[in-house]
Protein backbone atom coordinates (compact mmCIF):
# COMPACT_ATOMS: atom_id res chain seq x y z
CA UNK A 1 0.00 0.00 0.00
CA UNK A 2 2.80 2.45 0.43
CA UNK A 3 3.84 2.53 -3.04
CA UNK A 4 0.28 3.00 -4.55
CA UNK A 5 0.35 6.25 -6.56
CA UNK A 6 -2.62 8.65 -5.84
CA UNK A 7 -4.18 11.60 -8.28
CA UNK A 8 -6.25 13.94 -6.98
CA UNK A 9 -8.16 15.86 -8.89
CA UNK A 10 -9.08 19.59 -7.36
CA UNK A 11 -7.08 22.29 -5.24
CA UNK A 12 -9.44 23.31 -2.70
CA UNK A 13 -9.18 22.64 0.89
CA UNK A 14 -10.55 18.91 0.27
CA UNK A 15 -7.76 17.98 -2.44
CA UNK A 16 -4.98 19.92 -0.71
CA UNK A 17 -5.56 18.51 2.65
CA UNK A 18 -5.68 14.53 1.31
CA UNK A 19 -2.72 15.24 -0.54
CA UNK A 20 -0.76 16.70 2.68
CA UNK A 21 -2.41 13.64 4.70
CA UNK A 22 -2.02 11.17 2.17
CA UNK A 23 1.69 12.15 1.23
CA UNK A 24 2.87 12.09 4.82
CA UNK A 25 1.34 9.07 5.24
CA UNK A 26 4.17 7.74 2.39
CA UNK A 27 2.02 7.66 -0.91
CA UNK A 28 3.27 8.92 -3.92
CA UNK A 29 0.80 11.90 -4.70
CA UNK A 30 -0.02 14.17 -7.67
CA UNK A 31 -2.35 17.03 -8.04
CA UNK A 32 -3.78 17.96 -10.81
CA UNK A 33 -5.64 21.91 -11.15
CA UNK A 34 -7.37 23.40 -14.14
CA UNK A 35 -5.65 26.68 -13.80
CA UNK A 36 -1.92 27.26 -14.69
CA UNK A 37 -2.11 29.35 -11.31
CA UNK A 38 -4.06 27.16 -8.58
CA UNK A 39 -6.45 29.86 -6.47
CA UNK A 40 -9.19 29.89 -4.58
CA UNK A 41 -13.05 30.77 -5.67
CA UNK A 42 -15.00 32.35 -3.88
CA UNK A 43 -14.86 35.01 0.00
CA UNK A 44 -15.41 34.44 3.46
CA UNK A 45 -15.96 30.75 5.07
CA UNK A 46 -16.23 29.62 8.75
CA UNK A 47 -13.65 27.10 9.75
CA UNK A 48 -15.74 25.03 12.75
CA UNK A 49 -14.37 23.03 15.57
CA UNK A 50 -14.82 20.09 13.29
CA UNK A 51 -12.44 21.57 10.49
CA UNK A 52 -9.76 23.09 13.22
CA UNK A 53 -9.14 19.65 14.54
CA UNK A 54 -7.84 18.47 11.00
CA UNK A 55 -5.85 21.68 10.59
CA UNK A 56 -4.68 21.21 13.68
CA UNK A 57 -3.48 17.19 12.43
CA UNK A 58 -1.79 19.14 9.61
CA UNK A 59 0.21 21.22 11.85
CA UNK A 60 -1.51 24.41 10.47
CA UNK A 61 -3.56 25.35 13.39
CA UNK A 62 -2.02 28.34 14.46
CA UNK A 63 -1.40 29.86 11.71
CA UNK A 64 -5.19 29.83 10.71
CA UNK A 65 -5.67 31.73 14.17
CA UNK A 66 -3.11 34.35 13.05
CA UNK A 67 -4.70 35.40 9.98
CA UNK A 68 -8.21 34.15 10.71
CA UNK A 69 -10.75 35.91 13.46
CA UNK A 70 -12.03 34.05 16.52
CA UNK A 71 -15.41 33.82 16.25
CA UNK A 72 -17.59 33.24 19.27
CA UNK A 73 -21.02 34.19 18.32
CA UNK A 74 -23.75 33.69 15.77
CA UNK A 75 -25.92 36.67 16.22
CA UNK A 76 -29.38 37.24 13.63
CA UNK A 77 -31.77 39.90 14.40
CA UNK A 78 -35.25 40.95 12.67
CA UNK A 79 -34.74 44.20 10.44
CA UNK A 80 -36.40 47.58 11.93
CA UNK A 81 -37.73 45.24 15.34
CA UNK A 82 -34.03 44.64 17.12
CA UNK A 83 -35.62 41.40 17.79
CA UNK A 84 -32.97 38.55 18.37
CA UNK A 85 -33.82 35.66 16.09
CA UNK A 86 -31.03 33.66 16.28
CA UNK A 87 -28.28 33.91 19.16
CA UNK A 88 -26.01 31.06 19.04
CA UNK A 89 -23.05 31.08 21.46
CA UNK A 90 -20.11 28.41 21.28
CA UNK A 91 -19.74 28.93 24.98
CA UNK A 92 -22.88 26.83 25.47
CA UNK A 93 -20.92 23.31 24.04
CA UNK A 94 -18.43 23.98 27.55
CA UNK A 95 -15.11 22.94 27.03
CA UNK A 96 -15.47 20.60 24.27
CA UNK A 97 -17.15 23.78 22.02
CA UNK A 98 -14.78 26.03 21.28
CA UNK A 99 -14.66 29.25 19.07
CA UNK A 100 -15.53 29.16 15.00
CA UNK A 101 -12.83 31.19 12.80
CA UNK A 102 -13.83 33.42 10.25
CA UNK A 103 -11.45 33.67 6.85
CA UNK A 104 -11.39 34.55 3.38
CA UNK A 105 -10.98 31.06 1.16
CA UNK A 106 -7.89 32.69 -0.50
CA UNK A 107 -6.04 32.94 3.26
CA UNK A 108 -7.30 28.97 4.10
CA UNK A 109 -5.66 28.15 0.21
CA UNK A 110 -2.78 29.66 0.79
CA UNK A 111 -2.23 27.68 4.07
CA UNK A 112 -2.87 24.41 2.57
CA UNK A 113 -0.91 25.71 -0.68
CA UNK A 114 2.27 26.71 1.11
CA UNK A 115 2.28 23.31 3.04
CA UNK A 116 1.54 21.41 0.07
CA UNK A 117 4.85 23.34 -2.24
CA UNK A 118 6.64 23.06 0.71
CA UNK A 119 6.63 19.26 0.96
CA UNK A 120 7.68 18.92 -2.70
CA UNK A 121 4.00 17.55 -3.46
CA UNK A 122 3.37 17.57 -6.99
CA UNK A 123 1.09 19.65 -8.86
CA UNK A 124 0.85 19.29 -12.67
CA UNK A 125 -1.27 22.40 -13.25
CA UNK A 126 -3.25 23.63 -16.24
CA UNK A 127 -4.64 20.50 -16.48
CA UNK A 128 -8.40 20.35 -16.86
CA UNK A 129 -9.95 17.10 -16.26
CA UNK A 130 -13.16 15.76 -18.13
CA UNK A 131 -13.46 12.27 -16.74
CA UNK A 132 -11.47 8.96 -16.03
CA UNK A 133 -11.14 5.64 -17.51
CA UNK A 134 -11.40 2.61 -15.46
CA UNK A 135 -8.66 0.00 -16.17
CA UNK A 136 -7.77 -3.50 -15.29
CA UNK A 137 -7.01 -3.97 -11.79
CA UNK A 138 -9.53 -1.14 -10.84
CA UNK A 139 -6.50 1.15 -11.80
CA UNK A 140 -7.59 4.22 -13.42
CA UNK A 141 -6.47 6.92 -16.12
CA UNK A 142 -7.75 11.10 -15.66
CA UNK A 143 -8.96 11.97 -19.27
CA UNK A 144 -8.32 15.75 -19.81
CA UNK A 145 -10.12 18.36 -21.64
CA UNK A 146 -7.02 18.42 -24.43
CA UNK A 147 -7.67 15.43 -25.84
CA UNK A 148 -5.22 13.41 -23.40
CA UNK A 149 -5.09 11.11 -20.23
CA UNK A 150 -2.56 10.28 -17.70
CA UNK A 151 -2.20 7.77 -15.20
CA UNK A 152 -2.65 4.68 -15.09
CA UNK A 153 -3.53 5.81 -11.00
CA UNK A 154 -4.16 3.23 -8.29
CA UNK A 155 -6.48 6.04 -6.64
CA UNK A 156 -7.94 8.56 -8.17
CA UNK A 157 -9.55 11.28 -5.29
CA UNK A 158 -11.93 13.16 -6.89
CA UNK A 159 -12.19 16.72 -5.18
CA UNK A 160 -13.21 18.89 -8.10
CA UNK A 161 -16.28 20.32 -6.19
CA UNK A 162 -20.44 20.20 -6.82
CA UNK A 163 -19.72 20.67 -10.78
CA UNK A 164 -17.59 17.46 -11.26
CA UNK A 165 -17.27 15.68 -14.36
CA UNK A 166 -15.84 12.55 -12.60
CA UNK A 167 -19.40 11.88 -11.37
CA UNK A 168 -22.56 11.92 -12.85
CA UNK A 169 -24.96 14.75 -12.22
CA UNK A 170 -27.45 14.72 -8.81
CA UNK A 171 -29.05 17.20 -7.07
CA UNK A 172 -30.80 20.67 -7.65
CA UNK A 173 -29.91 24.19 -8.00
CA UNK A 174 -31.25 26.01 -4.65
CA UNK A 175 -33.24 28.92 -6.17
CA UNK A 176 -31.40 31.33 -3.62
CA UNK A 177 -27.69 32.34 -3.71
CA UNK A 178 -25.65 35.68 -2.62
CA UNK A 179 -23.63 38.22 -3.24
CA UNK A 180 -20.32 38.02 -1.39
CA UNK A 181 -17.72 41.00 -1.28
CA UNK A 182 -14.78 41.16 0.57
CA UNK A 183 -14.27 44.91 2.39
CA UNK A 184 -11.88 46.55 5.03
CA UNK A 185 -12.91 46.04 8.77
CA UNK A 186 -14.45 49.24 10.29
CA UNK A 187 -14.09 50.13 13.49
CA UNK A 188 -16.87 52.16 15.15
CA UNK A 189 -20.25 50.84 13.81
CA UNK A 190 -21.39 48.59 16.45
CA UNK A 191 -19.85 45.53 14.34
CA UNK A 192 -18.98 42.75 16.38
CA UNK A 193 -14.93 41.70 15.62
CA UNK A 194 -15.79 38.11 17.45
CA UNK A 195 -19.14 37.94 15.88
CA UNK A 196 -20.94 36.57 12.36
CA UNK A 197 -23.88 38.93 12.12
CA UNK A 198 -26.73 38.91 10.23
CA UNK A 199 -30.26 41.13 9.50
CA UNK A 200 -33.28 39.50 8.06
CA UNK A 201 -36.66 40.90 6.29
CA UNK A 202 -38.95 37.94 6.25
CA UNK A 203 -36.92 34.77 4.62
CA UNK A 204 -36.04 36.83 1.11
CA UNK A 205 -34.16 39.12 2.78
CA UNK A 206 -31.08 38.75 4.25
CA UNK A 207 -27.58 40.82 4.73
CA UNK A 208 -24.54 39.89 6.74
CA UNK A 209 -20.95 40.62 8.17
CA UNK A 210 -18.41 38.04 8.85
CA UNK A 211 -14.80 39.36 10.35
CA UNK A 212 -12.38 36.79 8.35
CA UNK A 213 -8.90 38.42 9.88
CA UNK A 214 -6.07 38.99 7.31
CA UNK A 215 -4.58 38.01 3.99
CA UNK A 216 -1.32 36.67 3.86
CA UNK A 217 1.48 39.55 4.68
CA UNK A 218 -0.96 41.87 5.64
CA UNK A 219 -2.05 43.64 8.74
CA UNK A 220 -5.49 44.97 7.15
CA UNK A 221 -8.26 43.42 8.58
CA UNK A 222 -11.44 42.40 6.49
CA UNK A 223 -14.61 41.55 6.57
CA UNK A 224 -16.98 39.28 4.34
CA UNK A 225 -20.27 40.98 3.24
CA UNK A 226 -23.30 39.09 1.77
CA UNK A 227 -26.79 39.77 0.63
CA UNK A 228 -29.44 36.97 0.23
CA UNK A 229 -30.65 36.81 -3.24
CA UNK A 230 -32.79 35.20 -5.63
CA UNK A 231 -30.95 33.83 -8.80
CA UNK A 232 -33.82 35.19 -11.22
CA UNK A 233 -33.35 38.04 -9.67
CA UNK A 234 -29.54 39.14 -10.76
CA UNK A 235 -30.73 40.75 -13.72
CA UNK A 236 -32.83 42.72 -11.83
CA UNK A 237 -30.38 43.26 -9.94
CA UNK A 238 -28.12 44.73 -11.94
CA UNK A 239 -30.69 46.64 -13.73
CA UNK A 240 -31.32 49.00 -10.71
CA UNK A 241 -27.72 50.05 -10.27
CA UNK A 242 -25.67 49.75 -7.25
CA UNK A 243 -26.82 53.20 -5.03
CA UNK A 244 -29.98 51.93 -5.25
CA UNK A 245 -29.01 48.88 -3.67
CA UNK A 246 -26.82 50.35 -1.18
CA UNK A 247 -29.44 52.57 0.45
CA UNK A 248 -31.87 49.46 0.36
CA UNK A 249 -28.95 47.61 2.25
CA UNK A 250 -28.51 50.55 4.83
CA UNK A 251 -32.01 51.36 5.40
CA UNK A 252 -32.01 47.35 6.67
CA UNK A 253 -29.31 47.64 8.60
CA UNK A 254 -27.74 51.35 9.16
CA UNK A 255 -24.09 49.76 10.38
CA UNK A 256 -23.27 48.95 7.80
CA UNK A 257 -22.74 52.18 5.89
CA UNK A 258 -18.73 52.44 6.72
CA UNK A 259 -18.57 48.81 4.72
CA UNK A 260 -21.07 50.06 1.43
CA UNK A 261 -18.79 52.99 0.87
CA UNK A 262 -16.40 50.79 -0.12
CA UNK A 263 -18.50 49.01 -3.13
CA UNK A 264 -18.02 51.68 -5.93
CA UNK A 265 -18.34 48.86 -8.64
CA UNK A 266 -20.83 45.92 -8.99
CA UNK A 267 -17.73 43.68 -10.14
CA UNK A 268 -16.34 44.40 -6.13
CA UNK A 269 -19.53 41.56 -5.92
CA UNK A 270 -19.41 37.90 -6.81
CA UNK A 271 -22.49 35.90 -7.17
CA UNK A 272 -22.79 32.98 -5.86
CA UNK A 273 -25.19 29.96 -6.36
CA UNK A 274 -25.88 26.83 -4.58
CA UNK A 275 -27.02 23.69 -4.95
CA UNK A 276 -28.14 20.80 -2.70
CA UNK A 277 -27.17 17.51 -3.90
CA UNK A 278 -25.81 13.98 -2.24
CA UNK A 279 -23.66 11.69 -4.37
CA UNK A 280 -25.25 8.49 -4.10
CA UNK A 281 -22.59 6.57 -5.15
CA UNK A 282 -19.46 8.35 -3.49
CA UNK A 283 -17.10 5.27 -4.15
CA UNK A 284 -16.30 3.35 -7.57
CA UNK A 285 -13.65 0.64 -7.82
CA UNK A 286 -10.18 2.93 -7.77
CA UNK A 287 -11.69 6.24 -7.03
CA UNK A 288 -13.71 8.41 -3.97
CA UNK A 289 -15.54 11.66 -3.96
CA UNK A 290 -14.59 14.14 -1.03
CA UNK A 291 -16.14 17.20 -0.48
CA UNK A 292 -18.48 19.12 -2.55
CA UNK A 293 -17.85 16.09 -5.41
CA UNK A 294 -19.96 13.96 -2.69
CA UNK A 295 -22.25 16.22 -1.09
CA UNK A 296 -22.79 19.90 -0.84
CA UNK A 297 -25.91 22.04 0.46
CA UNK A 298 -26.85 25.99 1.40
CA UNK A 299 -24.56 27.66 3.68
CA UNK A 300 -26.46 28.38 6.40
CA UNK A 301 -25.07 25.75 8.75
CA UNK A 302 -21.65 26.96 7.19
CA UNK A 303 -20.18 23.46 7.02
CA UNK A 304 -18.63 23.02 3.51
CA UNK A 305 -15.20 23.17 4.33
CA UNK A 306 -15.52 21.69 7.45
CA UNK A 307 -16.82 19.18 5.97
CA UNK A 308 -14.32 18.34 3.58
CA UNK A 309 -11.26 18.75 5.55
CA UNK A 310 -13.39 15.52 7.75
CA UNK A 311 -13.64 13.49 4.49
CA UNK A 312 -9.76 14.05 3.40
CA UNK A 313 -9.44 12.76 7.42
CA UNK A 314 -11.50 9.70 6.95
CA UNK A 315 -9.85 8.96 3.62
CA UNK A 316 -6.55 8.75 5.04
CA UNK A 317 -7.26 7.38 7.98
CA UNK A 318 -9.11 4.54 6.28
CA UNK A 319 -6.02 3.83 4.04
CA UNK A 320 -3.43 3.29 7.15
CA UNK A 321 -5.67 0.13 8.58
CA UNK A 322 -6.34 -1.03 5.32
CA UNK A 323 -4.85 -4.17 3.31
CA UNK A 324 -6.71 -3.03 -0.38
CA UNK A 325 -7.66 -0.07 -1.87
CA UNK A 326 -11.14 -1.08 -1.94
CA UNK A 327 -11.65 -1.95 1.67
CA UNK A 328 -9.99 1.33 2.09
CA UNK A 329 -12.43 3.50 -0.12
CA UNK A 330 -15.66 1.57 1.76
CA UNK A 331 -14.33 1.91 5.66
CA UNK A 332 -13.66 6.09 4.58
CA UNK A 333 -17.23 6.68 3.53
CA UNK A 334 -18.67 4.87 6.38
CA UNK A 335 -16.56 6.80 8.74
CA UNK A 336 -17.85 9.89 6.72
CA UNK A 337 -21.58 8.37 5.63
CA UNK A 338 -23.94 8.81 9.07
CA UNK A 339 -22.35 12.63 9.00
CA UNK A 340 -22.98 14.19 5.64
CA UNK A 341 -26.56 12.34 5.55
CA UNK A 342 -27.12 14.22 9.06
CA UNK A 343 -25.84 17.47 8.36
CA UNK A 344 -27.62 17.57 4.43
CA UNK A 345 -30.80 16.35 6.16
CA UNK A 346 -30.11 19.39 8.57
CA UNK A 347 -29.27 21.93 6.16
CA UNK A 348 -32.26 21.17 3.74
CA UNK A 349 -34.25 21.67 6.68
CA UNK A 350 -33.34 24.71 7.82
CA UNK A 351 -32.44 26.27 4.82
CA UNK A 352 -35.97 27.83 4.06
CA UNK A 353 -36.34 29.33 7.54
CA UNK A 354 -33.15 32.22 6.25
CA UNK A 355 -33.09 31.36 2.37
CA UNK A 356 -36.88 31.47 0.66
CA UNK A 357 -40.26 33.01 -0.18
CA UNK A 358 -42.30 31.80 2.81
CA UNK A 359 -44.04 34.25 4.96
CA UNK A 360 -45.03 31.43 7.27
CA UNK A 361 -41.98 30.21 7.79
CA UNK A 362 -40.14 33.64 9.11
CA UNK A 363 -43.27 34.62 11.41
CA UNK A 364 -42.53 31.46 13.09
CA UNK A 365 -38.70 32.12 13.49
CA UNK A 366 -39.32 35.74 14.79
CA UNK A 367 -41.84 35.22 17.11
CA UNK A 368 -41.90 31.20 18.42
CA UNK A 369 -38.59 30.01 17.21
CA UNK A 370 -36.42 33.21 18.28
CA UNK A 371 -37.65 33.36 22.08
CA UNK A 372 -37.66 29.84 22.62
CA UNK A 373 -33.50 29.28 21.28
CA UNK A 374 -32.70 31.37 24.16
CA UNK A 375 -33.37 28.60 26.46
CA UNK A 376 -31.78 25.68 27.34
CA UNK A 377 -31.13 22.67 25.86
CA UNK A 378 -32.32 25.17 22.87
CA UNK A 379 -28.76 26.74 23.90
CA UNK A 380 -26.61 23.80 23.57
CA UNK A 381 -28.44 22.27 20.49
CA UNK A 382 -27.75 25.13 18.38
CA UNK A 383 -24.36 25.66 19.25
CA UNK A 384 -23.58 22.18 18.47
CA UNK A 385 -25.45 22.30 15.15
CA UNK A 386 -23.39 25.56 13.94
CA UNK A 387 -20.36 24.60 15.38
CA UNK A 388 -21.24 20.80 13.01
CA UNK A 389 -20.69 18.75 16.56
CA UNK A 390 -24.12 16.99 16.49
CA UNK A 391 -23.37 13.47 15.42
CA UNK A 392 -19.81 13.40 17.20
CA UNK A 393 -17.85 13.27 13.66
CA UNK A 394 -14.65 13.80 15.41
CA UNK A 395 -14.97 10.61 17.43
CA UNK A 396 -14.60 7.54 14.79
CA UNK A 397 -12.04 9.92 13.09
CA UNK A 398 -10.04 9.76 16.79
CA UNK A 399 -10.10 13.58 16.46
CA UNK A 400 -10.19 16.36 19.56
CA UNK A 401 -12.40 19.07 19.68
CA UNK A 402 -11.17 22.26 19.88
CA UNK A 403 -9.41 24.09 22.81
CA UNK A 404 -10.34 26.83 24.87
Amino acid sequence: MQRIHIAIAGCGPAGLAAALLLHRDGYRVTLFERFDTPRPVGSGLMIQPTGFAVLRELGLADALLDHGARVDRLRGEAAGSGRAVLDVHYAALGRRGGFGVGVHRATLFALLHDAVVAEGIVIERGRAVTGSERLSNDRRRLLLEDGGSVGPFDLIVDALGTRTPLAPPCGRALAYGALWGTLDWSDGTGLDPAALEQRYRRASVMVGVLPIGRFPGSDVRKAAFFWSLRADRLDDWKAAGLESWKRDVADLWPATRPLLDQIVTAGQLTFARYAHRTLPAPVAPGMIHLGDAWHSASPQLGQGANMALLDAYALALALRGADDVAGALSHAVALRRRHVRLYQALTALFTPVYQSDSRVLPFVRDHLVGPLSKLWPATWIQAAMVSGLVGDPLGPLGLKGSPD
